[in-house]
């Protein structure tokens, strides 16, 4: 028995996306397109304020405003249920009369159109009694706190690292700081609730359908078997739309309350203040080091925030206690309750931020002792995980620094700072090692084969970009032997198999896998029916009938440390007399395990990539020290990078397998791409310039007069 097409192997081809054309030819419809019959409208009125209490909400204008149904405040709506991981805030707004962040929902307004319900909801009259609030990392050190509910380790040590800092020939220490930053995905968030009795249907933009689905149960108490969570395409979310937000629990519960299906888009300007953002770090660096290059101890203390009455986990130092060779590491976590919404993941985190203060430092090192940077990285290359002694499931770095530096030119690079220049510009190259733990997920699968050959895989997954879409039929093509266009995907609903979230660059191991497993068990019992010299499609027109085989996989414990890899090189230019700085070029090589497809992979790569020269040079979101409210609620004020701030972007990967991460042999690629950039510019301009810039972003006021 043959399959109807046979190519040597689809793993690794640069596929189209499947979804590409209807994403830009506007046919796919995201959650704000969804329409519903009887459908009303919820607008948020939020706090003007940022610490302190209701003293007063009057809400009597609202309801009498045209077209309004229901009002609901923390007067009139229903107490909610304990709510758990991966609830982004256990304390929910309209539940009582305390006020934590600016733009906290005092009340949801639903009406009949959304114009309406923007009326009605600008009538709210609330008045507060003020607290004092704390905005600031560097206001009260006092009151930092060790974070007890995280999925890790905040603080690490091994060996002796005070003693072994004392005693070496060579000591550095600095401080870096990265700020606040906002996801800004092209999607606002949006949820429409839709109850059928005691049954809900959810329409929500979400990285995660089966987190609402237990989230938003169990704050409405209600069983989970009763929610149904649908969320086809997702317009972006990098972390924003991976937790449960307020509003996506405050929609189905004013559903319910009015009676009648509710939607509600958030506003630009309230996506800054609705779900959660990058928080600001200080971090402190410290190393001993011999003056042969060989590390002997390295210290990374990290402060950054929480919203007042919640906990979210950043582990910056991360980095430091897996990257590098040395017997003496500690590092420790510290937050600082402030009075923001809560923060969250964004694309890269811990790693994302910690690469920065680590990275630069090794630079910083490098230049004092005449060592080339990429040598001092070599010359403590780690063979084995320094924090757990564990080997680790592959690991090709060595290869990735040779394949970046050839293809970057770095044996070309200048070897004194300032030395190159264009006309006004100075021209500086800098290097960072790239680093991203590795998320593994359970995931389950299904596969449908059609009496006319065609394959359906079907998984509660979720595509926000990254190519699930596109991937996940060529790993079941690439498993049955038939052509990947004969295979298509439905996922995005929580009445498909069980399928992990589509965050910490997990989807392609776990949901990867169970597709695979799927796929083997599909062409097991193709090869029961089918007949000697019969094709699939012959059997299925034959048998006449769909046939199933669902898949399943999940991690295991298996004494391996696991992460993914990667050397960054850029070239910056900065102009001496305003400052500016533009990445010339970026070129970054990877170690990733089995890449799946070149495209979506590269496209990933290089999209980390110009996120981090938005952390670089960019992105910032300034608090208003008084109000405690974000200044710049917008993309007029909030800067991201475009097509004029990005240079030349290459990705590129060394050929790599890891069955100890998956059953398919990849690992996760969404996020490595953003780490590591950032240092690597700030190295680039220090060679440029000469002037070693510690905090982010970097911007032209820094460098004037270089």
């Amino acid at each position: 028995m043959t399959a109807t097409l046979n190519p040597p192997s689809n793993i690794g081809r640069a596929l189209d996306r499947k979804d590409g054309r209807v994403k830009v030819t506007g046919a796919a419809d995201y959650t704000a397109d969804v329409h519903v019959p009887n459908m009303a409208y919820g607008v948020f009125a939020t706090s003007a304020i940022a610490a302190g209490r209701l003293r007063l909400l009057d809400t009597t204008l609202a309801e009498r405003a045209p077209g309004v149904v229901a009002v609901m405040t923390h007067r009139n709506a229903p107490r909610t249920g304990a709510v758990s991981a991966p609830a982004a805030m256990l304390h929910l707004p309209l539940q009582d009369e305390q006020i934590s962040y600016e733009g906290q929902p005092i009340a949801l307004v639903v009406a009949d159109t959304l114009e309406r319900a923007t009326y009605a909801a600008g009538l709210v009259n609330a008045e507060y009694d003020l607290e004092a609030g704390t905005f600031d990392l560097q206001t009260d050190w006092s009151s930092r706190e060790r974070i007890e509910n995280g999925y890790d380790e905040p603080d690490t040590r091994t060996g002796d690292p005070d003693a072994a800092l004392h005693a070496a020939e060579i000591r550095f220490c600095a401080r870096y700081e990265t700020t606040y930053r906002h996801h800004n995905a092209m999607e606002p968030s949006a949820t429409t609730a839709v109850w059928d009795g005691d049954r809900l249907t959810l329409y929500d933009a979400t990285q995660h359908v089966w987190g609402v689905q237990s989230v938003v149960a169990a704050a409405l108490q209600v069983p989970a078997a009763n929610v149904r969570v649908i969320s086809h395409y997702l317009g972006g979310g990098f972390g924003s739309k991976g937790y449960v937000w307020p509003h996506q629990i405050l929609v189905p519960m004013a559903a319910r309350f009015a009676g009648r299906p509710v939607k509600l888009v958030l506003t630009r300007a309230q996506m800054y203040a609705a779900c959660g953002y990058q928080t600001a770090t200080i971090q402190d660096v410290a190393i001993g080091m011999e003056r042969s290059g060989t590390l002997r101890a390295i210290t990374h203390d990290v402060v950054y925030a929480n919203a007042q009455r919640e906990e979210f986990p950043e582990y910056a130092a991360v980095n430091t206690r897996v990257l590098y060779a040395c017997p003496n590491i500690a590092t420790t976590h510290r937050v600082l309750k402030v009075n923001l919404i809560q923060p969250t993941a964004m694309r890269a985190p811990n790693e994302g931020m910690g690469s920065f203060g680590l990275e630069s430092a090794l630079d910083e090192l490098a230049w004092q002792t005449g060592i080339d940077p990429l040598e001092l990285r070599l010359r403590n290359y780690a063979e084995h995980d320094p924090l757990t002694g564990r080997p680790f499931s592959s690991k090709k770095l060595r290869e990735a620094y040779a394949l970046g530096a050839e293809k970057f030119g770095w044996s070309r690079a200048a070897r004194h700072v300032g030395e190159r220049r264009d006309g006004d510009e100075l021209i500086g190259h800098g290097m960072a090692t790239c680093l991203m733990s590795t998320y593994r997920m359970p995931s389950t699968a299904r596969l449908r084969m059609r009496p006319d050959g065609s394959v359906v895989v079907e998984a509660g997954s979720q595509e926000i970009g990254t190519g699930v879409r596109t991937i996940m039929p060529q790993i079941a093509a690439d498993v049955l032997g038939v052509d990947p266009a004969a295979v298509t995907m439905v996922l995005g609903d929580t009445d498909l198999p069980v399928a992990g979230p589509t965050y910490g660059s997990s989807s392609t191991m776990g949901l990867g896998s169970a597709v695979a497993d799927a796929a083997l068990k599909l062409k097991a019992r193709l090869a029961e029916l089918g007949r000697d010299g019969e094709s699939y499609t012959e059997t299925m027109a034959r048998v006449g009938a769909d046939i199933v085989a669902e898949g399943a996989w999940e991690p295991a414990e298996n004494g391996y440390a696991m992460f993914t890899f990667g050397a960054v090189f850029v070239e910056v230019r900065v102009d001496r007399a305003l400052g500016l700085v533009h990445a010339k070029r970026c070129v970054g090589a990877y170690s990733v395990g089995r890449v799946i497809n070149r495209k979506t992979a590269t496209s990933q790569m290089t999209g980390g990539m110009i996120w981090g020269l938005g952390q670089a040079l960019l992105e910032r979101s300034d608090v208003d020290a008084r109000l405690g409210r974000f200044v710049s609620k917008n993309l007029s004020g909030y800067l991201v990078p475009i097509n004029a701030d990005v240079g030349m972007l290459e990705a590129h990967f060394v050929d790599e397998y890891d069955d100890h991460a998956s059953a398919i042999g990849a690992k996760g690629i969404g996020e490595l791409g953003a780490t590591g950039v950032a240092a690597a510019v700030a190295n680039a301009v220090y060679h440029a310039t000469g002037k070693r810039l510690r905090s982010l972003p970097i911007r032209p006021e820094m460098l004037i007069d270089a």
